[in-house]
């Protein structure tokens, strides 16, 4: 894995694509090492807020010039990122994370669950899993509250089915209901999103015998392993803390589902 470092990169554009949810582009050097499953941390400008945000690697263009988020405003940090325009110098620490293993999906029929704002990262996902052809086929499957963003972008690398909690597109309910709905059968699942979800997901996989790689959301501190603000129950005794807690933000944030405790 490339180390990580800080940089200073610039905003080459930003749009709101949904109400609250924000899409920017952003020109640095770290996108040559991304992979699908990672995040960075962008730093705010504002003294008062001291910490980076860990936000997920949307996508990569082609040329590795550029990095794409997407992301909710949630608080002080997010709420002055939206606010950057095209030019702006920022800081961000990155690639960090183990991300997505896409050799697991070699002849088989995968499913991408994303949920809300962990949908973003499934975009880069299914656009490697396309330009890498070893997959029997790719379903994204993807839960919304009711607003859509992203789908039209999804519907390039794979086939997409979308629900809704108030049933305004695709089936109402969540993910779990667009598997019923429209008799999906795979055979591993790739996953991001809230931790109800997460469960339902990893409860779902047992039950149909599949495979499946979780991305955990959970707030961050430090995004190097150093606070040990962001744990996750496991199986395996960790070899930093010597107990059954891993960290998300270097040991993760991608797991097999059997290998932790949510």
């Amino acid at each position: 894995m490339a180390q990580k470092k800080k940089v200073t990169a610039r905003v080459y554009r930003q749009d709101e694509i949904a109400d609250g949810i924000y899409d920017m582009w952003i020109e640095t050097s770290l996108a040559q090492d991304a992979r699908p499953g990672q995040f960075i941390s962008v730093y705010p400008h504002s003294q008062a807020t001291l910490l980076p945000r860990p936000i997920s690697i949307c996508e990569v263009n082609e040329e590795k010039t550029m990095l794409r988020i997407v992301y909710r405003v949630a608080g002080q940090g997010t709420t002055e990122f939206s606010q950057y325009h095209a030019g702006k110098e920022i800081s961000i620490l990155g690639t960090l994370g183990n991300g997505y293993d896409l050799s697991l999906a070699e002849g088989k029929r995968v499913f991408l669950m994303g949920g809300g704002i962990g949908i973003p990262p499934m975009l880069e996902l299914a656009k490697e899993l396309k330009k890498a052809g070893k997959a029997a086929s790719v379903s994204a499957i993807l839960g919304y509250r009711n607003e859509l963003f992203l789908d039209e972008d999804m519907k390039r690398y794979a086939d997409l089915y979308i629900a809704t909690e108030d049933g305004s597109a695709g089936s109402r309910g969540t993910v779990m209901d667009a598997i019923a709905d429209n008799h999906l059968e795979g055979d591993m699942i790739f996953a991001c999103g809230p931790m109800p979800m997460l469960r339902a997901i990893k409860k779902f996989a047992e039950d149909n015998h599949m495979e499946a790689y979780i991305s955990l959301e959970e707030r961050m501190a430090c995004g190097v392993g150093a606070c040990l603000g962001c744990i996750v129950k496991t199986k395996e005794v960790d070899a930093h803390s010597h107990v059954h807690n891993a960290r998300i933000c270097t040991d993760g944030p991608v797991y097999d589902a059997k290998e932790v405790e949510i």
